[in-house]
C-alpha cells in the first residue's frame, strides 16, 4: 500500500502548556492512531529554529497506509470533537497547520 504522512503544527492556548500536553500525549495521539489507515502517530517538539519561518512549536506526524488517504483524513474530521476524538479546549484551534503528504522519492537509509 502506498504510504503518506498527515502533518499537523500545533500550540497550546497561552497558560495551558500542561494541559495541552497531557491531552495530546495521552488521548489525541491514541484517539487518531484508532483510526482505520493510521499505522502510527507522534508528536514533536520544536528544538532549534534552524531556517525560515516557524509559527508552531509543535509538530504532529501520523502515518497512513490506505489506498485512498483521503477517506483516512475524512474519517478522522468526522470523529474531531466528538465523544470518540475529543478536541482539548487546551488546543490553540486558531494558530494550527494540517497537510496530507505523500512519498514523492524512494527512504533513503544511512549506510
Amino acid at each position: 500500500m502506498p504510504r503518506f504522512r498527515l502533518i499537523v503544527f500545533t500550540d497550546a492556548v497561552a497558560g495551558q502548556q500542561a494541559d495541552y500536553d497531557d491531552w495530546y500525549n495521552n488521548v489525541h495521539l491514541g484517539d487518531v492512531a484508532a483510526v482505520p489507515g493510521v499505522v502510527s502517530a507522534q508528536r514533536f517538539r520544536l528544538r532549534t529554529p534552524v531556517a525560515g519561518t516557524l509559527p508552531n512549536q509543535h509538530l504532529a506526524i501520523y502515518e497512513i497506509d490506505a489506498d485512498d488517504p483521503d477517506k483516512v483524513f475524512e474519517a478522522i474530521n468526522a470523529l474531531s470533537g466528538t465523544p470518540q476524538m475529543v478536541i482539548s479546549e487546551a488546543l490553540d484551534q486558531s494558530n494550527m497547520s494540517v497537510g496530507l503528504f505523500e512519498a514523492c522519492s524512494d527512504r533513503v537509509v544511512a549506510p
